[in-house]
Order: structure tokens, then C-alpha cells, then sequence
């Protein structure tokens, strides 16, 4: 049986997080940590730091949709970052920390300015939700070193002090959306 899927394009700060955060969810296919929205092609970790490129740290997502909804993804997305700031995601400050969803599809895109909408309108957070709502156009895939950063580095610093707390308070808030133990879809 093939398993029906579709893709996202998600920028929520640093890419290490992101991806450590969205793999552990059920119905999630891949995580791929990447560049996206800026004009260079095929750009380099250093030049998307030095922000020139105008690319985004972002994370390609392939999820399959009867086991998780876009929904659900746009709820953790917005829960494990701040949508209200400009370039900036902690003490990580540049274009390319940009919050920012790439959709690859019209439902997509409603979905996510409706999520935003409903924020706002809520007053979810104290200041309103910046976040980018663009058509993918390229992803390029960052650097094989970054690819499962976090499980291949999980006593590095910035893992124990950044990415370790983050995962800690998402599993604890989305219990009911972790890949189950087996690992399978």
C-alpha cells in the first residue's frame, strides 16, 4: 500500500531544533534541515549565517496526512518557537532565523493564515504573528553534518542547553502526538 504524503517547508530558528522537534512526531516521513527563500543557489551554512543569502535555516518535511494533520503540524511549529519576532529566535538574530512556512499547496496556505488568524485574534501571544506564509519556490539541503544533528550530537553544548529543554517541554505538551515506540509511521 502506498502511503499517501505531502510536504512543508518550515523556519523556525535554528534548524538543529527544528528538526530534533518534528522527528518525533507520528505520521512524520523525513526531516531534512535545508536553506530556503533567499536567491543564491545552492548556498553554503557559512553563507547563510553570514546573511547575504537571504535564506531561512529551515526543515523540509515529508508527513503523511491520515497520521498526522497539517494542523497539528502548525500547532507544534508555532508552539516551539516565537512567530512574534523579527529575524530572531532566542540569542540566534538574522534574516535567516526568520519564522517563516513555505507551503507546497492552496490548502496549506489557507490553513496557515487561518492558524495565524486564530492566534491573533486570540491574543495567543503578547505581540501579534509575524510569520511568513510564502509559496515554496527551491530548498537546498544543508550539509550532511547537519542532518540528525541532535542524535548525533547530544552531549554538544548548545544540544544539552537549547535543544535538550526545548524537547523536554514539547514532549510534555504533545504526549499525544509522538511517534510511537516502534518507530514506524
Amino acid at each position: 500500500m502506498q502511503i499517501k504524503k505531502e510536504t512543508v517547508v518550515f523556519g523556525g530558528g535554528c534548524f538543529w531544533c527544528t528538526e530534533a522537534v518534528f522527528e518525533e512526531l507520528e505520521g512524520i516521513i523525513s526531516v531534512m534541515p535545508g536553506y530556503a527563500g533567499g536567491a543564491k543557489p545552492n548556498p553554503t551554512y557559512e553563507e547563510v549565517c553570514d546573511g547575504a543569502t537571504g535564506h531561512a535555516e529551515v526543515i523540509k518535511i515529508e508527513y503523511s496526512p491520515e497520521k498526522i494533520t497539517f494542523k497539528d503540524l502548525l500547532i507544534v511549529f508555532f508552539y516551539t518557537h516565537d512567530p512574534t519576532t523579527l529575524n530572531k529566535q532566542g540569542n540566534d538574530v538574522g534574516e535567516q532565523y526568520r519564522s517563516v512556512i513555505f507551503y507546497t499547496n492552496d490548502s496549506q496556505k489557507k490553513e496557515a493564515e487561518e492558524v495565524i488568524k486564530e492566534l491573533n485574534d486570540s491574543k495567543a501571544y503578547s505581540k501579534p504573528v509575524i510569520t511568513e506564509v510564502k509559496l515554496l519556490d527551491k530548498f537546498y539541503e544543508a550539509e550532511n553534518y547537519h542532518k540528525n544533528y541532535y542524535q548525533s550530537n547530544p552531549n554538544n553544548s548548545y544540544c544539552q542547553l537549547i535543544i535538550a529543554p526545548k524537547l523536554e517541554k514539547f514532549r510534555h505538551r504533545f504526549e499525544n502526538l509522538l511517534r510511537k515506540k516502534s518507530g514506524s509511521l
